[in-house]
């Protein structure tokens, strides 16, 4: 169940750091944007992480408030909720 877990944490996540580096490319380029409603799902779905990471590495959307605030806050619930889930686990299996 873990690892099905990981493995879709680890596809959403690389998903969203390309969907950073693909609207960056768009905005140079003048093309078609991904939604900014596209990009907070994907986080939202678990992707936080890639498009944080996206964010900083690309220096995108990084004067956004709704981004700067936004994503690292949904990434913090995440985190909460992943400690969350963790130390129920851990109480049931011990």
């Amino acid at each position: 169940m873990w690892i099905v877990v990981c493995v879709y944490l680890l596809v959403i996540n690389i998903a969203g750091y390309g969907f950073m580096r693909s609207d960056k490319s768009r905005a140079r380029n003048k093309k078609y944007r991904i939604p900014e409603r596209q990009l907070f799902m994907t986080a939202i779905l678990g992707g936080s992480v890639g498009i944080y990471t996206g964010m900083h590495v690309l220096r995108h959307k990084t004067k956004h408030a709704s981004f700067y605030i936004g994503i690292p806050a949904i990434l913090i619930i995440q985190v909460i909720l992943l400690g969350y889930m963790l130390g129920k686990l851990l109480v049931e299996t011990a």
